[in-house]
C-alpha cells in the first residue's frame, strides 16, 4: 500500500513538467499543450522588481484579443511562469551543421577552436563589485556564439544587459575568463568520463570584454540570434547590447599530461571543421 501511494505521488509531481533534451519547464493544464504544439510570436510581458532581472508574468492568453485581465481575475490554471516563453524555443529554429567530429587531441589549436564554436554557453568569471564579495571572483553562465553555425571566428560574442551584476563588474574591470567544458554535450556522458577527467576537454579563454562597435553589429546579431533565436524576443526595456572578448590567452586541457597554452596565432589560423 505504501509503495502504491509513493508511486501515485511521484506521477502526480511529474505531470506538471515536460522534458526536452534533459531540460524541464514547469507548465500546467492547457499551457503544456500550448507549449508543445504552438510557437507564439508574441513577446511575453516581463516585469522588473528591485531584487532581480526577471519576475513572473502571466500567460499570453491573458493579453489576447486586446482584453487584458487584471491579476486577480486570472485563474490558478492560467498563472504560469513566463520563463518557459521568454527563454525557450523550438530547436528546429537553430541551424545545426552536419556532423562534426572532435579533432584529434594532439591538434590543440583545432580542439580549442572546435570547443569555442560548438559551445552554446560558457562560465564567465569576473572580479565582483558586489559589496559583500567586492574584489573576489564571481562566476556567471552566459549564452555565447563565435559566429553562425557555418562561420566560426574563434571570438566569443555575448548579448547582455546592464542590469546583470557581471556587466557591472566588467565596467569596473573589463577583463574576464570564459570556460567551456566538453561535458556540455553528449561526448563525455557517452564515454562515461567525469567532467574533470582530462579526456573531457576544458577550454578557458581569457581577455578583455568590450562593447561591439557599430560596424560589427550586424555580424554580432547574426552570430547570436542564429544560435539563440529566442534572444530576439527578450524585453527591449532591459537595454540589451552586444559584447565580445578580445582574447589574450587560450588555455586547454584535452588529454593526459598537462595543459596547453595555445598561441593566439595558431588558434586563429585553426579551423573547427
Amino acid at each position: 500500500m505504501l509503495l502504491v501511494t509513493a508511486l501515485t505521488a511521484l506521477f502526480c509531481v511529474c505531470e506538471s513538467y515536460t522534458i526536452r533534451s534533459s531540460v524541464s519547464w514547469a507548465v500546467t493544464g492547457d499551457a503544456a499543450d500550448e507549449e508543445l504544439d504552438t510557437h507564439s510570436d508574441e513577446a511575453p510581458a516581463v516585469l522588473v522588481d528591485n531584487i532581480g532581472i526577471w519576475k513572473q508574468s502571466y500567460p499570453s492568453s491573458v493579453y489576447r484579443d486586446g482584453a487584458e485581465k487584471k491579476p486577480e481575475q486570472i485563474s490558478k490554471g492560467e498563472d504560469v511562469s513566463s520563463a518557459s516563453r521568454v527563454f525557450s524555443y523550438r530547436m528546429e529554429e537553430v541551424k545545426v551543421p552536419s556532423s562534426i567530429q572532435t579533432p584529434p587531441h594532439e591538434e590543440t589549436a583545432r580542439v580549442a577552436r572546435y570547443m569555442a564554436h560548438q559551445g552554446d554557453w560558457g562560465f564567465l568569471s569576473t572580479l565582483s563589485t558586489l559589496e559583500q564579495i567586492r574584489g573576489l571572483p564571481f562566476g556567471n553562465i552566459f549564452s555565447v556564439s563565435d559566429g553562425p553555425a557555418d562561420n566560426s571566428t574563434g571570438v566569443p560574442y555575448f548579448y547582455v544587459t546592464p542590469m546583470d551584476n557581471t556587466v557591472t563588474d566588467l565596467r569596473s574591470f573589463p577583463f574576464a575568463s570564459l570556460t567551456f567544458s566538453e561535458a556540455e554535450g553528449d561526448f563525455c556522458r557517452k564515454q562515461v568520463y567525469d567532467p574533470e577527467d582530462p579526456r573531457c576537454a576544458r577550454l578557458t579563454l581569457t581577455g578583455k570584454m568590450v562593447e561591439v562597435e557599430p560596424e560589427e553589429l550586424d555580424f554580432a546579431k547574426e552570430a547570436m540570434f542564429s544560435r539563440h533565436p529566442v534572444m530576439k524576443k527578450w524585453p527591449p526595456g532591459h537595454q540589451w547590447f552586444f559584447m565580445k572578448m578580445v582574447l589574450q590567452q587560450v588555455w586547454l586541457q584535452d588529454w593526459f599530461g598537462g595543459v596547453s597554452v595555445v598561441p593566439l596565432e595558431e588558434y586563429f589560423k585553426a579551423t573547427p571543421f
